[in-house]
């Protein structure tokens, strides 16, 4: 099926004619600065609930465990609505992108970021000035209504402007800026953490920074090619189309998207489509990559790291301090990964990664579980060096696979028909898993205790063997030619592709029912 709007190939498999133009370039790192803004409130949350000031105007509990010599270390963070505070974000995007999934495909991308851009800044007001635990809960989940909406927009948006031979590094961008602002709320919460009684604010605050910038970016980018056509704006699209090509030859290109978009209108419930047998490879595929990735454990460091420091015997600003380290290597591998994805290829990045992962994570649960007792003052010198060493590791190995082509890969595996709906069902999936792990962390830290690296590191071996199996490679493979040359090339997923599982009846597509 034709692809969202980047260099599409004709049937023969020669590509249209592409540049990299700069237009191209502008618009996809402003529609990533969406990635920011989810980044900014993956990190500010983690940093936030290890400051005494926050903890003693919101959740006292917590703070009077945390100042008592009584409780278990891995227990002092276990509280429900603290965990609510990180994790209700992230349920409320769960049910946002339901919504956006009807305006990326209604109103298109670029209306759908500037939504999400709305909603971060009302989200911020309310959390900066927040006076009780139902200001900050609202203002949480009015951002999370902000990363429904962005999540579910700029990876499409990014798949479908990039010509295909870059593809994988521009869709990176998204990615890249989610470290970034992971890296930035960590610098934030290191600096606010010194002013008294009111840093939390500023670190609160502060995330209007990239919300402003998404908000802005929206409002200048131009929408898709693919989205114009699909919303009957031919020759809008079309202009757009040679625009970001830099050529005037784009008819090939052009009639390939009309008759996607052509065939696109005639699904009336791509819901319904999308359970179709057809699409259950990259359904399949687009649920497994989500939920793998929350299990890898990523969200749990990340979200928590000041304060699992803090657990491991780490004074206040060492813990924000390693924080901040780690978030400096999340950005830095992620670079890593916008250079290599698009030349070594999904496949061996996730099967390196998660070689990587595993030894890890098992080395962490080594250390703690020799090391740090229920009432351990510290985990001493040496140890924590080499613990925050293993975190680095295990961090940069995910922020160049798990992390980027979790989104990447459902998002240019979906054909037109059901690609909004895809990535619904993948933002869907992904935010439902991070509510779980977000709302679950603290209290499975005080369960199992070091045990939990354990739990983690085997599903890191679970999903390599799928990867290893199952997950096919899509490199430098046009959309609309995934079918020919992915699926039905594959010894598992190719049962599936059989022709007769769809047809034309009447002039409609038709598919064979689940």
């Amino acid at each position: 099926m034709p692809a969202g709007g980047f260099s599409v190939s004709a049937p023969s498999g020669v590509e249209f004619e592409a540049k990299i133009t700069p237009i191209v370039i502008i618009s996809c790192i402003m529609a990533a600065t969406g990635g920011l803004m989810f980044g900014y409130d993956v990190g500010i949350s983690g940093g936030v609930t290890s400051m005494d000031d926050f903890l003693g105007k919101f959740f006292p509990a917590v703070l009077r465990k945390k100042l008592e010599d009584k409780e278990s270390n891995y227990c002092k963070y276990d509280n429900q609505p603290l965990q609510l505070f990180t994790s209700s974000l992230y349920l409320a995007g769960l049910t946002a992108t339901f919504f956006a999934s009807y305006t990326t495909r209604r109103l298109g991308r670029r209306l759908t970021m500037l939504v999400a851009g709305v909603f971060f800044i009302v989200g911020v007001i309310f959390n900066g000035a927040a006076q009780n635990l139902a200001m900050l809960i609202v203002g949480r989940i009015l951002l999370g209504c902000g990363v429904g909406f962005a999540n579910q927009a700029v990876p499409l948006f990014l798949s479908e402007i990039a010509p295909t031979r870059i593809r994988g590094g521009l869709n990176i961008l998204f990615q890249l800026n989610v470290t970034i602002g992971i890296l930035f709320a960590n610098l934030v919460n290191y600096g606010t953490s010194k002013i008294h009684p009111w840093g939390w604010r500023l670190s609160l605050s502060l995330a209007g920074i990239p919300a402003a910038l998404l908000t802005l970016g929206a409002l200048f980018v131009t929408d898709t090619p693919n989205s114009l056509i699909e919303r009957g704006r031919l020759d809008e699209g079309k202009a757009v189309l040679k625009r970001i090509r830099g050529t005037d030859n784009v008819e090939p290109e052009f009639n390939e998207i009309v008759e996607a978009s052509r065939v696109a209108q005639e699904v009336k419930h791509p819901f319904r489509n999308l359970l179709q047998r057809r699409n259950r490879p990259q359904l399949v595929i687009a649920v497994l990559l989500q939920i793998f990735q929350q299990f890898t454990g990523i969200n749990a460091i990340m979200f928590y790291a000041p304060v699992l420091f803090n657990t491991l015997g780490f004074k206040s600003d060492a813990s924000l301090y390693s924080a901040v380290i780690t978030g400096a290597v999340n950005v830095l591998s992620t670079l890593v990964s916008v250079y290599s994805v698009d030349r070594v290829g999904r496949r061996m990045l996730l099967l390196e990664a998660g070689v990587q992962m595993f030894l890890s994570q098992v080395a962490i649960a080594i250390v703690l579980g020799i090391k740090v007792t229920d009432h351990s003052d510290n985990l001493g010198h040496g140890w924590a060096i080499m613990v925050v060493v293993m975190v680095c590791t295990f961090v940069s190995s995910f922020a160049w696979s798990w992390g980027p082509l979790g989104w990447l890969i459902p998002s240019e595996t979906f054909p037109l028909e059901t690609r909004s709906a895809g990535q619904s069902v993948t933002v869907c999936v992904n935010l439902l898993f991070t509510f779980v792990i977000a709302q679950a962390f603290l209290s499975m830290l005080c369960h199992l205790k070091y045990a939990i690296f354990v739990f983690f590191s085997a599903w890191v071996l679970v999903m390599s063997l799928f990867v290893l199996f199952f997950l096919p490679e899509t490199k430098n493979v046009p959309i609309e030619e995934m079918t020919e040359r992915v699926w039905k090339q594959h010894w598992f997923w190719k049962r599936y592709m059989d022709d007769d599982n769809h047809h034309i009846v009447n002039g409609k597509l038709t598919g064979a029912s689940v």
